[in-house]
């Protein structure tokens, strides 16, 4: 990477981390993660990777868009809390009993089932590698040893996707 393209990810890594400084997203992050949710959903970009998530909100039941990015690994997806345990999506999964829907262009149900600590490594290096926005919050070189996320996959949910074809998508909303 020549010096130029270094500086611009610093400047963006900046940014990223400026936008979720306290570990949430500031008024406008949520702002940008409304439009990017939007242009997800469509299935309008590439590659499939791009979706957004609903889930319910844990405590309204409103249906909650979030943009995420998909890390494949092995022939499986998952989806990775970039901010940690306590990613709002998260708590609303879990409350969710791990049923959601991505949409890619189409809806599809799910059940995310959460992967254990101990073999969330290889998943996290994955993400890093396919989520360049990820890279601002996950103190780890995207290239460094297995190790090296071995030591902080803990601090960050990781979740399988698997179809759920016995649900009914959640109702239409925000």
């Amino acid at each position: 990477m020549r010096h130029n393209e270094r500086a611009g990810a610093t400047r963006l890594h900046r940014l990223d981390r400026w936008l979720y400084r306290s570990g949430r997203p500031n008024r406008l992050a949520r702002a940008i993660n409304r439009a990017w949710a939007t242009v997800f959903a469509a299935g309008v970009l590439q590659p499939d990777r791009l979706v957004t998530l609903r889930v319910p909100g844990r405590r309204t039941g409103r249906v909650i868009s979030f943009p995420l990015v998909v890390a494949d690994y092995q022939g499986e997806r998952y989806l990775v809390a970039m901010l940690g345990q306590g990613t709002n999506w998260v708590h609303n999964l879990r409350a969710a009993g791990g049923r959601a829907v991505l949409r890619h262009g189409g809806d599809e149900a799910v059940r995310l089932n959460e992967v254990d600590p101990g073999s969330r490594a290889p998943i996290l290096r994955r993400y890093l590698a396919v989520s360049p926005g990820g890279r601002a919050h996950i103190p780890v070189d995207p290239q460094a040893p297995l190790e090296d996320f071995e030591q902080i996959a803990a601090q960050y949910p990781i979740f399988h996707i698997t179809p759920d074809r016995s649900a009914a998508p959640p109702a239409a909303g925000r």
